[in-house]
């Protein structure tokens, strides 16, 4: 509960900060007042990707996003994905190694799905700090696919990234930047996967990622 009210608290203080300064950030009219994206991912793991492999994560994640002024924007986070081992392996514990050697794979799959909410800011022509809290429903499922249990997950991400648009009117862009990821309260797991969550942690540092979007 103490980690729950800290991120609320947290994100609470930063969209205060961004109501308070929207009329002094609005130096310009805002050209586009909503703009959408996806990871690129998305699109790759349908086309190039087999779905139905046992690694695949079979993501799926939508945004859509409101440009208060030229500063802030709020938006929503559509998200589904599915796991095959712990998120809280990283880099330095030799996550490739672990792929490759299948050591950490759970006796199934988790898959979560969430509406998540966002605040973005601008902080220096395109670079940007964004903020998003995406509560999440777990369904756990064996190998063949059965379900075998239900949990409840609050999924946190940080993100530090530039925004580069192009096109016509600018009305294209992609988005550039590190993520690093929080979560809690998912403590329910059935005992195959809960003993390898115990395992690793509850935080993944330093994920390079990249959105693509349009503007309108």
């Amino acid at each position: 509960m103490k980690n729950l009210l800290t991120v609320l608290l947290f994100f609470c203080t930063l969209s205060a900060f961004a109501q308070k300064n929207s009329s002094a950030d609005k130096e310009a009219e805002v050209t586009h007042k909503y703009r959408i994206s996806i990871p690129y991912f998305v699109p790759e793991g349908l086309i190039v990707d087999s779905w139905n492999d046992r690694t695949s994560t079979q993501h799926l994640e939508f945004h859509i996003k409101r440009n208060l002024d030229n500063k802030n924007i709020i938006g929503l986070k559509f998200a589904s994905w599915r796991l095959f081992q712990p998120m809280g392996i990283t880099w330095w514990d030799g996550l490739l190694d672990k792929l490759d050697a299948e050591s950490e794979f759970y006796p199934g799959h988790v898959r979560e799905r969430g509406i998540g909410v966002t605040y973005q800011r601008m902080l220096w022509k395109g670079l940007f700090a964004t903020v998003e809290v995406l509560p999440q429903f777990q369904t756990y499922m064996d190998l063949d696919g059965d379900k075998i249990g239900n949990d409840f997950k609050l999924y946190t991400s940080y993100h530090l990234g530039y925004h580069l648009a192009f096109g016509k009117k600018k009305r294209f862009f992609i988005e550039p930047q590190i993520n690093c990821m929080y979560w809690m309260l998912d403590d329910n797991a059935p005992d195959g996967f809960k003993q390898l969550d115990d395992k690793w942690r509850d935080y993944f540092l330093f994920e390079p990622q990249i959105y693509i979007g349009v503007n309108f």
